[in-house]
């Protein structure tokens, strides 16, 4: 009898709307919460493989995405809160994690293929494909490609547009500059085409392009092989067509996160066909080059070279080719290029000039 009054006594206050609006409540948050969790869970799943890379910055900040590239004392890294590539100083970088597969090369190390973490701050270990372990100072690493992002990544592009029109004689010229590259892990290919045409009344039109593709090959530390063709074809020497095949080797004398100095030479196959001529003339020639290219002025890249070909199978004769591009960075990958090229040769097909050169200045973008 007692225990069915208690009963009655516990349950009587109890409001039944109550009870289910108290169930109601806990179904929903239970609800909540799996979603909640899947939520997270996946969000936590998608960032860790879409973004595997972390830097880690002087102010101790991080910065976590892809990692692309480091040359010219700049680190690329995609992100997914911006639309274009995060760009950060290599001298503000502490440290650095990776689980990718990146070409670095430092200044006593050439072209290591492996991944890359810091086992340290201010340090960089290098783990090669053969369970190799080199470990450098930050300030000591020159260059940083990733290799695993699939082939797109590897290929670097640029493109100048230049036009000008004057009223005095109609008077139009269009110029033109191109460059793509490839790197792999020992081997890299670059190509150009360059091209500038000048038309006006009364004066036949100016015609004048030139191009290369060169292949390198990095044996070791500071040496390289290469492999270049060259052509050009130019109305003010008369040059209806120069194909010039050089092969070679050089070595790297100077490098850093700023600049770096070369020295090539070798052997080249000359052949050119002028206008208005039947025979084509052949010559073989010896060549040496130099090629300086600073990039850390600010904004501006500065890259200069000379090729001088002093012929074998023909007496007496010297050809000269020269180049000096200054290009200033714009945001967005834009940027302005102005350069010079010169052509001297001191037994130039007869009506010809000896030198004849080009100014460029252009807009461009790269990519």
């Amino acid at each position: 009898m007692y225990q069915s009054r208690l009963f009655f006594n516990l349950t009587k206050d109890i409001n039944p709307v109550s009870i289910i609006q108290a169930s109601i409540k806990i179904n929903f948050m239970k609800s909540h919460l799996k979603k909640s969790f899947f939520i997270i869970l996946f969000l936590s799943f998608s960032k860790i493989h879409a973004q595997n890379d972390s830097i880690v910055m002087q102010n101790n900040h991080y910065l976590v995405g892809e990692i692309k590239s480091m040359e010219r004392g700049v680190l690329v890294v995609k992100t997914a809160f911006s639309k274009s590539d995060f760009r950060v100083k290599w001298a503000e970088i502490h440290a650095i994690y990776s689980e990718s597969l990146f070409i670095t090369s430092a200044k006593s190390k050439d072209r290591i293929f492996g991944k890359i973490s810091s086992p340290e701050s201010g340090f960089l270990e290098i783990k090669s494909e053969k369970d190799e372990q080199f470990i450098f100072p930050l300030e000591d690493i020159l260059f940083i490609k990733s290799v695993d992002r699939g082939f797109f990544d590897r290929i670097s592009a640029s493109i100048d547009l230049g036009f000008t029109l004057t009223r005095a004689r109609n008077q139009r010229q269009f110029s033109t500059r191109s460059n793509i590259g490839y790197i792999a892990e020992r081997w890299s290919f670059d190509a150009s085409y360059n091209q500038l045409i000048t038309s006006q009344d009364e004066v036949d039109d100016i015609r004048r392009g030139d191009g290369n593709l060169t292949a390198l090959y990095f044996p070791k530390n500071t040496w390289f092989s290469l492999i270049r063709i060259e052509h050009l074809y130019n109305t003010e020497q008369f040059i209806d067509l120069r194909v010039n095949t050089l092969v070679g080797a050089g070595r790297d004398f100077f490098k850093s996160n700023a600049m770096y100095w070369r020295v090539f030479s070798g052997l080249s196959i000359n052949n050119e066909n002028f206008v208005g001529e039947s025979m084509d003339r052949r010559s073989t020639e010896a060549w040496i080059a130099s090629e300086l290219n600073i990039f850390d002025i600010g904004d501006l890249d500065l890259l200069t070279n000379i090729f001088v070909y002093p012929s074998i199978s023909e007496r007496n004769r010297v050809r000269v080719d020269y180049r000096l591009d200054i290009k200033y960075d714009l945001p967005m990958d834009f940027y302005i290029k102005s350069g010079v090229t010169l052509n001297y040769d001191n037994q130039p097909f007869q009506p010809s000039r000896s030198v004849d050169y080009i100014w460029q200045t252009t807009m461009g973008w790269s990519w």
